[in-house]
């Protein structure tokens, strides 16, 4: 029992000491791991800041809209700036207005197919840009405990290796090198659990914005088709 006690005192099992110990694909697979976690937590810093950021923009627009601005006075507003979200959509569709007027359109149904092609192409692009790396998260997700456990199952090997080796099963011997093991295992859910978090909330959030756009795009369209009727119907009747 004794020398059972001074062997397993002669291990180190801290974190460091188990890293240090595995071998170099359970090293490799480990710092794989660690760089997917630290990507994970990029990712997650960016999207919340940046879905924070699109919420206040689109509730800023949404407010100026509706404030009862025209829609020329608007457009001059936001065509001299970079737009996203609602704005891209609204400057999208403002745009492809005046164009069909300055080269004299006269078919109101031709006018409308035209701008909300506009509008669908600008909201396809800005529901890209939210849902931008989630892919990665999803990735990291579903392979990250599988990736722990293929460093987890080289590990044991080696461990057995060593067993084997040594021909001796108490625990000072087997225990180290299955810790280490095991602890790519841990390293990979640490890398997956706030990945699948974040996925499943970010991934909502973009539904969500991305249905506030598409509400909006049929709220303007439904707009324009009403102008629209006002500016080509008294043209047509006079031709």
């Amino acid at each position: 029992m004794e020398q059972v006690a001074l062997e397993a005192a002669t291990h180190d099992v801290s974190l460091w000491a188990l890293f240090m110990q595995a071998g170099l694909v359970v090293k490799l697979v480990m710092l794989g791991l660690i760089g997917a976690s630290v990507w994970t937590w990029a990712i997650v810093i960016d999207k919340y800041i940046s879905f924070g950021r699109a919420r206040r923009q689109f509730d800023q627009f949404e407010q100026v809209f509706w404030s009862g601005q025209s829609l020329e006075e608007l457009y001059r507003t936001l065509s001299e700036r970079q737009n996203t979200g609602l704005g891209a959509i609204f400057v999208s569709a403002m745009r492809e207005w005046k164009k069909s007027f300055e080269r004299g359109a006269r078919s109101p149904i031709g006018l409308q197919m035209r701008i909300d092609r506009a509008m669908d192409v600008t909201l396809a692009r800005e529901a890209e840009h939210l849902t931008g790396r989630l892919s990665s998260l999803a990735t990291i997700g579903s392979a990250g405990p599988f990736v722990g456990l293929f460093g987890t199952v080289i590990g044991i090997m080696t461990s057995f290796q060593a067993i084997a080796g040594s021909k001796s099963t108490n625990l000072a011997v087997v225990a180290p090198g299955i810790a280490e093991a095991l602890l790519a295992t841990a390293i990979g859910l640490v890398a997956a659990i706030p990945a699948v978090i974040a996925y499943n909330k970010f991934s909502g959030d973009a539904g969500k914005l991305s249905a506030r756009m598409e509400g909006f795009a049929d709220e303007f369209s439904a707009i324009l088709s009403r102008q629209i009727d006002e500016k080509l119907q008294p043209r047509a009747a006079a031709q």
